[in-house]
Parts: structure tokens; C-alpha cells; sequence
């Protein structure tokens, strides 16, 4: 069975790698459920004291893997339920550790995958790394946390925008907007230095930090479990059946 992600664990910093290169490291049900596994193993440990999360050749993560929702259209209500709540699952495991996580983007960022950006402590960018929803584009509701997180970053009517036109973010954008951390040229040795700061933290200070930010984990369960009914409802349309044939296509 191929492996997707790797964890490493050097003193205290734990190093989670997606590689699903050839595919554009897309996401598919058993990538994301050894992710979650590598996430709670991480953070289990008690000599780790930061993740950082990086993935494998020029792109991120481009979410979904279409071709493969496509392979699954004669079961596509438990694929496509079996799919975005693996990726929920994924998200929340971040979102609850008390380990912090500092997340590397050096390449283009869609649909699902943002949530990774969404649920992370640190986020650092690489200056041509982009954000493109492409749900309008291909047919498929919002998941990744696309309306359960973003709008409370950036704002309602921005994050309307970007869905409703298929807009890209640059990274310079989505720093200025408060979405990521940082933009820098080498987001991997840039990494390495966050990590070595954090590790130097007091940890229950930073999971206590952690508690106080945002939404609670139950809350965040339920926007993203409605996200995940919406999108295997609309994924069963026509519509959404022609849109991944026109984005297979070409």
C-alpha cells in the first residue's frame, strides 16, 4: 500500500510530508486519514513541541482529487461523504492539538486544501503561491472550510467574491488580508527558524493561547459537517456531473 504522508520527528520538531506529487498532491480519503493519524501521533508526543506541515513537489495541494470523485460517480453520495469527512476529520485534528502547527504553501492552493491554511498557527508563503476556490468553476459546493472559516478571517463579503468569481488570491494578498503569516522567499528554512522559536515556548501557554482563539472545536464540527452535506448534495447534479467532465476535459 503506498504511503501519502510521512511523519519525522527530529528532537522537537515533528515534520509532516503529503506526497502525492504526481497528482498535485490532491487530496483523496486515504491521504487524508493518515494524515489525521500522523497529526495525533505528533501531538501525542511529549517530546514534540511544534508540527510543521509541508508537502511534496510545485503545488500545495490542488483539494478534491476530481478525476477521482469521477472514477467513484456510480457511488458518488458515499464517496463524496466518505471524502470531505476525511478532510473534516483532517482539519479538526489540527485545530484541537495543543501543539502548534506552522504550515508551508510554495505553490498553488484550491479548493479543499485551504482548510490546511485555515486550522494551521503559522502560515508561510512563498510569494507565487496562489489561493483559487474553483467550485463555480467545476460545479461542487464549498468544503475545506471555505465558509465555515474564511469569512471570520477575511470577511463575508470578500470571501463571497472570491467564490462567487473563481478570483485568485496572491499570497501578497492573502497576507494583507490576515490570512497568512508570512511572505518570504524559502518558506522551508523559514520554517525551521518559526519552529526553533516555538520550541522555546512554555507549551501550556501556547495551548491555553490556542483554547481562547477562535471557534471551539464543536463549533468548527458543525460548519464543517455542513459543508459536507451541502457538498454531497450538490455533487450529485447534473450540473456538477457535467462541470468535472468540462474540468476533466480539459
Amino acid at each position: 500500500m503506498t504511503a501519502y504522508v510521512s511523519l519525522t520527528i527530529d528532537e522537537a520538531v515533528a515534520t509532516i510530508t503529503i506526497d502525492r506529487e504526481t497528482r498535485h498532491n490532491s487530496l483523496i480519503p486515504p491521504l487524508l486519514e493518515e494524515l489525521t493519524d500522523a497529526v495525533e501521533t505528533a501531538d501525542a508526543d511529549d517530546a514534540v513541541r511544534v508540527i510543521r506541515l509541508v508537502t511534496a513537489g510545485t503545488s500545495f495541494s490542488t483539494g478534491g482529487d476530481v478525476g477521482a470523485i469521477a472514477d467513484h460517480r456510480d457511488e458518488l453520495e458515499t464517496y463524496a461523504s466518505e471524502l470531505v469527512g476525511a478532510l473534516n476529520e483532517a482539519l479538526l485534528a489540527i485545530y484541537r492539538s495543543s501543539t502548534p502547527t506552522v504550515v508551508v504553501v510554495d505553490g498553488q492552493v484550491t479548493g479543499g486544501s485551504l482548510g490546511f491554511i485555515l486550522v494551521s498557527d503559522v502560515v508561510l508563503c512563498a510569494p507565487a503561491a496562489t489561493i483559487t476556490p474553483y467550485y463555480p468553476v467545476v460545479g461542487f459546493s464549498p468544503d475545506g472550510g471555505w465558509t465555515a472559516l474564511l469569512p471570520d478571517i477575511i470577511g463575508e463579503p470578500r470571501t463571497r467574491y472570491i467564490l462567487t468569481t473563481n478570483r485568485t488570491v496572491s499570497a501578497a494578498e492573502a497576507h494583507a488580508w490576515g490570512l497568512i503569516s508570512e511572505v518570504v522567499a524559502d518558506p522551508h528554512t523559514r520554517s525551521h527558524e518559526v519552529a526553533r522559536t516555538i520550541t522555546d515556548m512554555i507549551p501550556g501557554s501556547l495551548a491555553q493561547t490556542n483554547r481562547l482563539l477562535g471557534l471551539t472545536e464543536n463549533e468548527l464540527a458543525d460548519r464543517l459537517e455542513a459543508e459536507r452535506q451541502a457538498f454531497v448534495t450538490q455533487i450529485q447534479t447534473t450540473e456538477a456531473l457535467e462541470g468535472m467532465q468540462r474540468f476533466l476535459e480539459h
